[in-house]
């Protein structure tokens, strides 16, 4: 007899800690749902609520920044120079700038990841400075 196969659960455990490890897990889950959550399916396009949030006026896109300048928040908790976090900090704010500008803003927000890009600077600050937390991607 075959058992039913389980749903996946909608919420996951994310570590509260400090250490390199629990500040990339919450950041890659953060990037996910921001990033790329839902597939488009006529083109198979990932995208996130940075996209879908950000179609309501003004709200939407100061919500989304937000988020993304917790990311920011991580980086600085773990350590990165001060030139990595404006970089991020660049990414969050051209992001919500360009963001904001009606119709266009929106497409922006569909093609333009910058929380993606700034979960990369991350990854690459970990893998040099703390290479015990490295994770291999597959």
């Amino acid at each position: 007899m075959v058992e039913p196969q389980r749903p996946r659960p909608l919420a996951v455990e994310l570590p509260l800690g400090r250490d390199p490890a629990a500040i990339r897990q919450r950041v890659e889950a953060l990037e996910k749902l921001l990033e790329g959550v839902f597939v488009i399916p006529v083109i198979n396009r990932r995208v996130g609520l940075d996209a879908i949030v950000g179609l309501v006026p003004v709200m939407g896109d100061f919500v989304t920044m937000a988020m993304g300048a917790y990311i920011v928040w991580e980086g600085h908790n773990l350590g990165l120079p001060k030139w990595k976090l404006w970089r991020m900090a660049g990414n969050v704010l051209f992001d919500s700038a360009v963001g904001a500008v009606p119709v266009a803003g929106d497409l922006f927000d569909f093609l333009f990841r910058s929380n993606t890009r700034n979960l990369k600077i991350i990854k690459r600050h970990l893998d040099k400075h703390h290479p015990a937390q490295r994770v291999i991607d597959g």
